[in-house]
């Protein structure tokens, strides 16, 4: 068989990784050496030249743009369906398994997750229950510190707090209480869902042995990034058989902060027996003098595993330094250098102004504004994290269960239907002593004599909207069940109103999330495999 295509184009070094015999790999991959590329042609040898079905292939990314990008080029490469490949992010592939198996789990079947707005939410109603301070016990932080501990795969039964340390007893009681509330009401968290899957795999010998079966190769990019939980996933399914082809650069390793462990990467060459290292050092991006810079000021780490980038595409300009008096001379600085660029023939699409800190953009936003230089900011709020379409999955959140705390919160007074927050304190107060969804509370008072005839009545038209709709919804395809979310509930109306004379309508974002469920609902079948 003619494999010439899977090495047509590749350097020396790319070739040696691609091609590379059966066995555990450390691929020490810098900026711009054609990862990806490595990535994508090695998983069409495993298949074509060493005759790895594609489903016994586990390929992970960081994030689910380079997931889909990684997809579409093995399509293309390899040329044959990609199917039963899986091809995620660790979390899209740790969720993927948790829907597959959710009674192992211990996970209702349609279980909800919580984004960071909605965590957020329940930590803070954690907080007002346990009589916390929120001054000292900041619900952002506390939220951190769960998340955290969830990253390094600790629950609440795995931590020791010192005798004298107050605020780690107190943290670890608030981390107790919100998995208490989590598990009762069958949600989980974006940290939760790789952990879960994790015991999920770990405590159910003949599920593991199942993945690792079927996954005999396992490449993951970016392993800088991984954290302890990651690795640890990593190595429950790669079991004693399973080979690793792991893509990482120690040169790049920037998330410490947020739980990543950059020593993985050497753990690698010490945790699989035998593992080689291969380099791509050849860069394709950037001119000499820039890798030369770059190599000086790595070099100053004692701890790197070590390559130095080399590009064949010349030395190029000189780097220039401005040292600004102060953050006002350096806007005047950088817009005067797009304007001199743009008045020598050059485009405003080809400059791009990159800055540590969004506060650091309203200088510079000033100085282009004064000067009349068009520009877009881009990083602004996610579409999933706009208010609007927020409102809207939290009601198609409580169709699929109304024991969905975070999401009967978010849809019981949006739009405004006279359930005060008096009320909903009752609910909550009522729910906790009887350690049920607030759900189940809000059904019970509404029917009963606990409160005010008004707000009994307010409350009741609710549920019986909410379960309404939830019927009328259950034979409805997705983009249905969202259009009737959006405009059943007075959704629709209500930021029609809103927005009647602002440019950015809340209404187009609403119509959008019924255009990306159409779209989810053509690629659900595919997605399924």
């Amino acid at each position: 068989m003619d494999v010439s295509f899977l090495l047509d184009g590749l350097n020396e070094a790319q070739r040696e990784a691609v091609s590379a015999p059966p066995g555990h790999y450390l691929v020490l991959a810098g900026a711009g050496s054609g990862k990806t590329r490595v990535l994508t042609h090695r998983i069409g040898w495993l298949h074509a030249v060493d005759g790895v079905p594609l489903y016994g292939l586990l390929a992970v990314t960081f994030t689910n743009k380079a997931a889909h990008e990684m997809r579409h080029r093995i399509a293309a490469t390899v040329g044959v369906e990609t199917r039963g490949l899986w091809v995620g992010t660790f979390h899209g592939i740790a969720h993927r398994l948790l829907r597959l198996h959710w009674q192992e789990a211990g996970l209702p079947e349609g279980f909800q997750i919580l984004d960071a707005d909605d965590q957020l939410r329940l930590v803070k109603r954690v907080i007002a229950d346990l009589d916390l301070d929120d001054s000292r016990f900041p619900p952002r932080q506390v939220v951190w510190w769960i998340n955290a501990r969830k990253d390094e795969g600790q629950r609440p039964e795995h931590i020791q707090i010192g005798a004298g340390d107050y605020v780690g007893r107190e943290m670890l009681r608030a981390y107790a209480e919100y998995e208490t509330r989590c598990r009762r009401a069958g949600l989980v968290d974006f940290a939760e869902i790789l952990l879960r899957a994790h015991e999920t795999l770990r405590d159910h010998a003949a599920l593991l042995a199942h993945y690792q079966r079927r996954f005999t190769h396992l490449l993951i990019d970016e392993f800088q990034d991984t954290n302890a939980i990651q690795y640890a996933f990593v190595r429950l399914i790669a079991g004693e058989r399973g080979q690793v082809f792991i893509v990482g650069d120690d040169d790049q390793a920037i998330y410490g902060w947020r739980g990543a462990r950059v020593e993985n990467v050497q753990r690698v060459l010490t945790d699989y027996p035998g593992a080689r290292t291969l380099k791509l050092e050849q860069n394709y991006r950037s001119t000499g003098t820039i890798l030369a810079a770059a190599n000086a000021v790595i070099g100053h780490n004692t701890d790197r595993l070590g390559k130095n980038l080399w590009t064949e595409a010349g030395d190029g300009s000189a780097i220039d330094v401005y040292a600004a008096y102060n953050e006002m001379d350096e806007a005047r600085y950088i817009v005067e250098r797009i304007r001199q660029h743009v008045a020598a023939g050059g485009r405003l699409v080809d400059c791009a102004i990159l800055y540590r800190s969004n506060a650091q953009s309203r200088a510079i936003e000033e100085e282009l504004l004064k000067t009349q230089v068009p520009y877009r900011v881009y990083g602004g709020q996610r579409f999933f994290e706009r208010m609007e379409v927020k409102d809207a999955l939290a009601y198609l959140r409580l169709f699929a269960s109304r024991a969905d705390d975070a999401a009967f919160e978010r849809a019981v007074n949006t739009p405004a239907r006279g359930i005060g927050e008096k009320t909903l304190d009752e609910v909550r107060r009522a729910a906790r002593e009887a350690a049920e969804p607030l759900w189940n509370t809000a059904r019970r008072l509404s029917e009963g004599g606990a409160l005010a005839a008004r707000a009994r009545n307010a409350l009741k038209t609710f549920l019986d909207l909410v379960d309404r709709l939830a019927e009328e919804a259950r034979d409805l395809d997705l983009p249905a069940q969202a259009e009737k979310a959006i405009t059943d509930t007075g959704l629709r109306e209500h930021y029609a109103k809103e927005g009647k004379h602002q440019l950015d309508s809340r209404i187009d974002n609403l119509d959008e999330l019924v255009s990306v469920a159409s779209r989810y609902a053509r690629t659900e079948d595919v997605d399924a495999d």
